[in-house]
């Protein structure tokens, strides 16, 4: 199973997900890839993701997580042992997110939700400080990300795979040409335990 977890005020709309989703229906494995509206509360959103991996087996689950949904696929990851995908993710939502505390827009519908004050603590319950098996992660990190920075990036996910993206930005617009990497990475042999 591949669980893609969109970033804040993204959905499954956004076309790293769709290219993602449509790339695996090519391959005939639509039916492994899951990729859910997740609601704005954080502790919503890990409740969702659990309830949606209950019971697969972590060798057999990949978290792809991009920015907002890098930072909960790095905790699910951590607690369940599975494998994760991290596109420009965010490694400090607590203080990034501060000022969007209120109401905000989707960007792929305008539909408006409110992202509480509560959320703030929410995200600090979820804080992975360090990567316990580095090997499980594979990061893509563009340089040119506008909304995070990729050395805070490098710097949280030491001795996992990485991919630095010279240039790009935060939703990684060429990321077609990394669709190739992220899946066989999805696909690798899973570690002895």
């Amino acid at each position: 199973m591949i669980l893609y977890l969109h970033g804040f005020r993204s959905s499954p709309q956004s076309s790293k997900a769709r290219l993602l989703g449509e790339r695996l229906q090519q391959l005939g494995r639509a039916g492994e890839y899951v990729c859910p509206q997740l609601p704005a509360s954080p502790r919503a959103a890990i409740a969702l993701a659990q309830q949606l991996i209950a019971g697969v087996d972590p060798a057999e689950l990949v978290l792809v997580g991009s920015s907002l949904g890098g930072y909960y696929a790095t905790w699910l990851a951590e607690c369940t042992g599975a494998h994760a995908v991290l596109l420009n993710p965010a490694v400090a939502p607590p203080r990034d997110l501060d000022k969007y505390v209120g109401v905000s827009t989707q960007f792929h519908s305008d539909a408006p939700f409110e992202f509480k004050r509560a959320y703030i603590d929410e995200l600090r319950a979820l804080a992975i400080g360090t990567i316990t098996l580095p090997s499980r992660y594979l990061l893509l990190a563009a340089t040119g990300d506008e909304v995070l920075d990729w050395r805070e990036m490098v710097a949280h996910y030491p001795g996992a795979q990485h991919c630095v993206i010279t240039g790009s930005d935060h939703g990684i617009s060429e990321f077609a040409e990394y669709l190739d990497a992220v899946l066989a990475f999805c696909d690798r042999t899973p570690e002895p335990k």
